[in-house]
Order: C-alpha cells, then structure tokens, then sequence
C-alpha cells in the first residue's frame, strides 16, 4: 500500500524474499552483553570464575564483540553487577525519604508505613539478593568500595530522612545512623528465610519487626509488687 513502510528482504536462491536482520545499535548491544553478563555472574556465583567466552556464549555473540564495548571483565562486573546494585539501593532510599509526604503521621499511619516500608525493602533485598552475594562477598575491594561509597551512604540518608521526619514533629530521634543500620539488617534476615525458607511466613514477621522497631522488642520489666511477709 500506499505510505506503508515494508521491512528490508533479501532474495535466496529459490526467489523467495526474507526479512533482513536489521543490526543493534551499540547501545543495543552493550545493553545486551550487561544483562548476559548479569545472567553468567549470577549462575555461576563467582565473578573470577565466571570468563569473557562464557558471557560471550550466553549473549551469542563472540568474545571480540565484547571487547568492543568493554575494556575488561572487570569493567563488565562493575557495569552489569555493581552499579545496578547501587542504583536499587538508592532508589529505595529515595522512595522513603520524605515519610509524611501526603499527609501526617498519625499513630495508626506509623504502623502503616513502618510496615509499608519493610514490605518494600524485604522486596527489594529480595531481588537483589543474587547481586548482593556476589559484591559483598566477592572481591574484598570492589566489597569494601560498594560498602562504604554506597550501601553505607544509603544506610546514612536513611537515617537523615528519619530524623528530619522526626524534627518536624518536634521530636530529637537519637541514633538514627544506628537506627537505620538495624532496620538494614533485620529486612535482609527477612528477605534471605523468605527466599531460602518455603515455610517463612513474611506478612506475620514484618508486622512483628514493624511493631518491634516503633515500640521495642523488649519491654522493660514490670516492677515487682510489693508483698508482705
């Protein structure tokens, strides 16, 4: 018709006309070789072990084509892996940084969106699970340099966001760096037995770590009463 784009064709030896493959733009392309290099880490779990063939092979493409884009399977680590995990991470900070946002926080909105909050973030660690594992416990200077330029960083803002939240309601939170750290640690505990573990109930623990971290898991003891004799 008239007006109306057609593919590219290309005749073979019987006349028939096939569509040509039309070729990836680099970007295309570089994007491409990140997420099967992505695959190729996470599936072998060990970012040395894990060779420029194989990500080759799992991309389709061969090892040239790689080094085209990418100086170094270093490089392609830090690409594919690293810097998808900060990006997450600071992603969910932001997210949460201004808590009363749309409207006050009543006592019954703290429970809400403390619970809210940790359903987010255990969902998150639950997807970046894989990426954590390698970083942290891969390479010790790639582990010490996400740690401390980015996972330790978000772990801080956090902590800023709650305690300028918390000066708005002419409250002096204490601790809020320490705060944040806690919060960390008990949403990855939550999201490592809900992803290894079938029989974790995840809504029953985040009401319970929500509850814990507003009101104290431990209550102070009752004052003994007084007897006679």
């Amino acid at each position: 018709m008239p007006g109306q784009a057609s593919s590219p064709t290309t005749a073979n030896g019987s006349g028939e006309h096939r569509p040509v493959r039309r070729r990836l733009t680099a970007e295309a392309r570089k994007a491409s070789i990140l997420e099967a290099a992505r695959r190729a880490f996470i599936e072998t779990g060990d970012a040395n072990g894990t060779t420029i063939r194989v990500i080759a092979e799992r991309a389709g493409i061969s090892e040239g084509v790689i080094y085209r884009h990418f100086d170094s399977k270093d490089q392609l680590f830090i690409e594919a892996v690293v810097e998808p995990l900060s990006s997450a991470v600071d992603a969910l900070v932001a997210a949460t940084a201004v808590v009363d946002r749309d409207e006050p926080l009543t006592p019954e909105r703290r429970v809400e969106t403390m619970q809210a909050f940790y359903r987010r973030l255990t969902s998150t660690l639950d997807d970046i699970l894989p990426l954590l594992g390698l970083v942290l416990f891969g390479d010790p200077e790639i582990a010490r340099r996400f740690y401390r330029d980015s996972f330790s960083v978000a772990m801080d803002r956090l902590g800023a966001a709650w305690q300028e939240a918390g000066a708005r309601y002419g409250r002096d939170l204490e601790s809020t760096d320490v705060s944040a750290r806690a919060v960390m640690g008990m949403a990855l505990i939550v999201a490592l037995e809900s992803h290894h573990d079938e029989r974790a109930d995840r809504d029953r623990t985040i009401r319970r770590v929500a509850a814990g971290t507003l009101d104290g898991f431990f209550p102070p003891p009752e004052e003994r009463r007084k007897t006679n004799g």
